[in-house]
């Protein structure tokens, strides 16, 4: 799992990341929910396909931002794809939504610097 890392108090408020924080650069002026949707729409353009792991954690992260916690039943024994993506989900619980965006934007970042778009 990606590391996480403390968000300087203040850099982000509620009309998304203040100009001039360690944020700024990542996020821009927009609000989180901006930077959250430009992300979704980039990782769609990667040059290169990213690792199941990597491709568990964009997704488990962009589901808990925009669901919340795991809503539905653990898929079957031999769907072995969909008790994967379930458990990359379900590890995230408690994870507040905000968080799990912040999380999304960050990985996507590294992918990209990983693999370009």
């Amino acid at each position: 799992m990606s590391e996480v890392r403390a968000v300087p108090e203040g850099a982000v408020g509620n009309r998304g990341v203040a100009a001039g924080t360690p944020l700024s650069p990542l996020f821009g002026s927009g609000s989180l929910r901006a930077a959250f949707q430009k992300a979704a729409e980039e990782v769609k353009q990667l040059k290169s396909q990213p690792t199941d792991q990597e491709m568990l954690d964009v997704y488990s992260h962009y589901k808990q931002a925009t669901v919340g916690d795991v809503n539905t039943e653990r898929p079957g024994m031999l769907d072995f794809k969909g008790k994967a993506k379930w458990d990359a989900w379900n590890a995230l619980k408690g994870m507040s939504k905000e968080d799990a965006m912040k999380a999304y934007i960050a990985k996507v970042e590294e992918l990209k610097g990983k693999y370009g778009i």
